[in-house]
């Protein structure tokens, strides 16, 4: 058990993340995604969709399952569960901008933990370059089928959840929401405490606390020895409380959705406008998908003739965004109504994804 001390000032600064990190929720959902035993409901509400994802899975992205093995209480590498921003990209960003201690001190956990840990592991942790940039690669691509199409409900359960718990702040002061945060979670005079794989006792002195909702995650998460001490001290509480929480996630609307729009579009041209739900460039989004810029050069051009995307152009390059027709195609699943031929959206090419662009 971990116990946190919040002194007076620590209370007045404590605040609720308005959404989930990219980043985090991508490399928790690689043990969910894994074959195994059923050790939590979630493993068996999310079961739709592993499967839907295991499906989509390309082999060459496999590579992530030795960086966070199946099983929950397996060890994950904390560097990549520190960020809390909105964008994957900025996520990335800030992991790899981590001091060499941090990276050293997560390897030692590593070795110590997970003692048959790939040797490219070791390599990852010690600033190999090339390393660096397969996982980034691969970590986009992967977001881009299990985390990205699922993001829209994902946000709306946050937002949800952040309105309730501002309430509860309002009705019973900040210690009432510390003390509704999660069945493993609780509060006594100052303390919280939060299940930990060690017993030790941590003064924030004024650092205040952020508390970030996550969702592929079933139990609070902390990071006790790689903490950033310049930053707020994190805490992570799993979003969905149940397991109808977990399945309305995952399934609503989004069965449907994800297979009406790979049916309408195809699967890569699909992947596409999930990736553009945040506006990026042609090379971006290609990253995201795991494909090649030429290949998403291609798919933007059909989208936006379809009036699904945007593009303006931005210095050297351009930038894709979605429009009021892409984002309702892609949260629902069907063009909304009025919009012209129920079938597909207005301009959408007859033919599907050319062979020359898989």
């Amino acid at each position: 058990m971990l116990r946190l001390h919040l002194s007076a000032e620590d209370l007045t600064r404590v605040r609720v993340a308005d959404a989930p990190d990219p980043l985090a929720e991508t490399v928790l959902s690689l043990p969910l995604v894994q074959a195994g035993r059923p050790d939590h409901a979630a493993t068996e509400a999310l079961s739709g969709w592993r499967e839907r994802t295991r499906r989509a899975l390309r082999p060459e992205m496999r590579l992530l399952f030795d960086l966070a093995p199946a099983g929950i209480g397996e060890y994950l590498p904390e560097v990549f569960t520190h960020a809390t921003t909105p964008h994957l990209a900025d996520s990335l960003d800030h992991t790899w901008s981590l001091p060499s201690r941090q990276w050293a001190a997560d390897w030692a956990a590593t070795r110590l933990l997970r003692p048959d840990a790939p040797r490219w592991v070791h390599a990852l942790h010690h600033g190999d370059r090339t390393w660096a940039a397969l996982v980034r690669e691969r970590l986009g691509a992967y977001h881009a089928l299990a985390v990205a199409p699922y993001w829209p409900q994902l946000l709306a359960a946050a937002h949800n959840d952040r309105a309730q718990r501002a309430l509860t702040a309002i009705d019973t002061g900040v210690e009432g929401l510390l003390g509704t945060l999660h069945a493993e979670i609780t509060w006594d005079r100052g303390t919280l405490s939060v299940p930990c794989d060690v017993d030790t006792d941590l003064e924030l002195r004024g650092r205040g606390l952020l508390l970030v909702p996550t969702f592929f995650c079933p139990r609070p998460l902390v990071l006790v020895d790689n903490a950033e001490p310049e930053r707020p001290f994190v805490l992570r509480y799993p979003l969905a409380p149940s397991f109808l929480d977990y399945a309305s996630v995952v399934t609503s609307g989004t069965d449907t959705a994800a297979d009406g729009l790979t049916a309408l579009l195809g699967a890569t041209r699909a992947r596409v406008l999930a990736a553009a739900q945040r506006p990026a460039g042609t090379a971006e989004l290609a990253r995201r998908t795991g494909t090649s810029a030429a290949t998403a050069s291609h798919h933007t051009s059909a989208l936006r003739a379809a009036g699904l995307l945007t593009t303006h152009r931005e210095g050297s390059g351009v930038r894709h965004a979605l429009t009021h027709l892409g984002r309702a195609l892609l949260n629902t699943g069907v063009p909304p109504t009025g919009t012209g031929n129920p079938g597909r959206p207005p301009g959408a090419p007859t033919e599907r994804t050319p062979s020359a662009h898989p």
